[in-house]
């Protein structure tokens, strides 16, 4: 049976004691290109990860990867990013906005007709609102799930 052993894992804690692939192949009684494989991400033998978790002195699911784990993590991370991206958008949608809102004070004031760019002004604080309002529902539903995961 193949198990996927968590190959970083390995690598720091061999690292962490100062032991070289050849060593700890040694002590855990598998062979160099196992303990290489695994420190690749490779699928290793049941028997295999649980030599070098005797090596270490662990459990044998200290070396397992945790499948569900890893992909709810991927998808918190993901989703960070996702947020993080609509916040930045709304900071350059709204960095443009008040240099529109500049440049459209200066036509109304150069044409002598303030009332000129009223429309204009009007449907870019719209949009602007609508893409904040989509920050904010966002940032409430992101929230809700946190406190509802706790």
């Amino acid at each position: 049976m193949q198990i996927q052993a968590d190959g970083a894992q390995v690598r720091r804690w061999r690292d962490g004691r100062g032991w070289s692939q050849e060593h700890l192949a040694e002590v855990a009684g598998i062979s160099l290109r196992t303990v290489q494989r695994i420190e690749n991400g490779e699928k290793a033998a049941r028997e295999s990860v649980m030599a070098l978790a005797a090596a270490f002195g662990v459990d044998v699911m200290a070396l397992t990867v945790d499948a569900q784990a890893q992909a709810a993590q991927a998808t918190r991370d993901g989703k960070a990013k996702e947020l993080a991206a609509l916040r930045l958008s709304v900071l350059i949608h709204l960095a443009g906005y008040l240099f529109g809102m500049m440049v459209f004070a200066g036509i109304g004031l150069g044409m002598g007709d303030a009332a000129i760019m009223r429309w204009p002004t009007i449907w870019w604080t719209v949009a602007m609102a609508g893409h904040g309002l989509v920050l904010a529902v966002v940032e409430l539903v992101t929230r809700y799930q946190r406190v509802e995961r706790a």
